[in-house]
Formats: structure tokens, C-alpha cells, sequence
């Protein structure tokens, strides 16, 4: 196996799983002792940023340094870039090292993570999500088909195609406010779903619930997708079997691209398990004045 500059892929997993296991240690640390002050984010209306944020991406970036020099990251925090120094190919990480800022300024129970990844030439080679409320850890790594996930650190258990019920005994996870979505993916959800579930926060939590199978889709509404935030999603998501549609103008399939770039997405999605599509195009294609076209894989 090569591509990684003389690493293979078990000691990158571990080194990965390391510095995801060091951020939460730091995170869960500053609970109660954290500062926090406003920043700058054109696509946000209000942002903050803690010590805790900026703490944890400093860990992930001294590790980082240390084992791999020559790799590129790119971090949420202080416009972190740094270019990839490895001939032939573009390899870097991408850290988020405090995935729901406002959700831990709260002090919420829930809804808080740090995520990281790793991508080799636009493909996301390696991701590792953090919940830091449960201490568990969703991730793959190089050269590996298989997910799993990490409770207390040691007890890992492979996550696979979950056997889930028909789409309409289970719930649809919405990120924002179901008047955030337009009235075409309302009904969508409500007519192909048991019913809708509003949560926010990290949204690597958040897909951690589908991957697990406690919800039974996800859907997005427009936004701003960072390097940050879609590299660990899209990759464990794809590793495990998860497509992604687009709702405009019709449901069709699409890879998330992976950039260096902060992009905006103009149209709401909806991501559900390969072995589900079925039920998503059968709803849309015998749905009485149906208001969007059937998936087109």
C-alpha cells in the first residue's frame, strides 16, 4: 500500500483516532471554563468561537505537524491552509475542531462534535467524528471498506447496512425549522415519513443518528458547505452506503464534491440508504399531483 508517504493505513487510523480522542479530552475540559467571542463569518448571521475551539485545532494541528509534515490541512478556525509539500498528489486533512460551537456555548447534552478527514487527490481516503457528549467515535481509515464505531475509547463494533423498517415507520431528521424548506420537501417528508425531527448542532452528530439507524433519512436545507463540515460526513456516509439527492427541479443522485473551497448549495437534499431508494421512488412516482419528478439514480 503506498500514497500516504510511507505510512500505511492502520497507523494513520490510529494517529487519527488519537488526535480525535485528545480533542475531546480538551473540549470536555473547558466546559465550564471556556471564553468565547464573537468572529467573523459572511455566511453566518452570528458565529462564535471558543477556547475550546481554537485549543482543540491547535492539538490536531501539533499532531498533524509531528507525524505528518508534509501533508496540506485546512481547519475551520483563523483561515487555517496549509498546502500539501508531497509530490504527485494533493493529500491533506481537514479539522473541525469544535462541530456545534453554539450548542456547547448552551451547554447542551447533546449536538456537539469534532471532526476530521483525510483526502487523497478529492477522495476522502479517511474521517474520524467525535460526539463529545458520548465520548463515541464514528470512523474509517485508509484502504479499509469498514466503519465502526468507538465507545469509551476500546470498544469498537462495525457499523454496516443497518436493517431498518419501511421509511414510513421511521422519522426524517430536518437540520433547521421545517419552514426553512420549501413546501414541495415538506410534504415529501411528511408523506414518506412516520413523522419529522428538528435537531441542530454538529451536524456530524446529526448523521451519526442515520448512520446508527435511529432516524431513518436526513434532509438539508440550503446552505454553506465548508471542507470541514462535508469531508467526514460525505465520506463515512459513502463508506456506508448513503446516497445523497438533490431536491430541485426533480430527486437526483449526486456525489457531494469534495473542495478546498467554502461553496454555496442553492438546493435542499435528502440523504437516505441505497436499500431505501426504492421506497423514495415509488412514493414520488404513484404521489397524486406529485410536485417533483421520481429519483434518477
Amino acid at each position: 500500500m503506498g500514497g500516504f508517504g510511507g505510512l500505511n493505513g492502520h497507523s494513520i487510523g490510529i494517529i487519527m483516532k488519537e488526535m480525535v480522542r485528545r480533542a475531546i479530552h480538551e473540549i470536555r475540559a473547558q466546559r465550564r471554563t471556556f471564553e468565547s467571542k464573537r468572529k467573523e463569518n459572511r455566511h453566518k448571521d452570528e458565529d462564535f468561537v471558543t477556547s475550546a475551539d481554537t485549543a482543540a485545532q491547535a492539538i490536531y494541528l501539533k499532531t498533524i505537524r509531528e507525524c505528518f509534515p508534509e501533508y496540506g490541512v485546512i481547519g475551520e478556525e483563523e483561515n487555517l491552509m496549509i498546502p500539501c509539500r508531497i509530490a504527485g498528489c494533493d493529500l491533506y486533512f481537514t479539522v473541525d475542531p469544535l462541530d456545534g460551537t453554539k450548542a456547547y456555548l448552551r451547554r447542551q447534552s447533546h449536538g456537539i462534535g469534532t471532526m476530521i478527514a483525510l483526502i487523497r487527490d478529492g477522495e476522502v481516503v479517511a474521517a474520524a467524528v467525535g460526539d463529545i457528549n458520548t465520548q463515541e467515535i464514528y470512523y474509517f481509515r485508509p484502504d479499509s471498506d469498514h466503519v465502526h464505531r468507538l465507545s469509551e475509547y476500546n470498544d469498537a463494533e462495525p457499523l454496516g447496512a443497518v436493517e431498518q423498517a419501511a421509511l414510513r415507520s421511521q422519522y426524517v431528521l430536518l437540520r433547521d425549522d421545517p419552514d426553512c424548506y420549501t413546501a414541495e420537501t415538506c410534504a415529501l417528508a411528511r408523506g414518506l415519513f412516520k413523522s419529522i425531527e428538528v435537531s441542530g448542532g454538529s451536524i456530524g452528530v446529526c448523521f451519526a443518528r442515520l448512520w446508527k439507524g435511529e432516524v431513518g433519512g436526513l434532509i438539508l436545507s440550503p446552505g454553506v458547505d465548508t471542507p470541514w463540515d462535508l469531508a467526514p460526513i460525505a465520506g463515512i456516509s459513502k463508506r456506508l452506503g448513503f446516497q445523497f439527492f438533490a431536491l430541485h427541479g426533480g430527486a437526483k443522485r449526486f456525489d457531494p464534491p469534495v473542495k478546498t473551497t467554502t461553496d454555496e448549495r442553492d438546493f435542499e437534499t435528502l440523504v437516505v440508504h441505497a436499500s431505501r431508494v426504492s421506497e423514495v421512488d415509488a412514493f414520488l412516482a404513484n404521489r397524486p399531483n406529485r410536485l417533483t419528478d421520481p429519483l434518477i439514480s
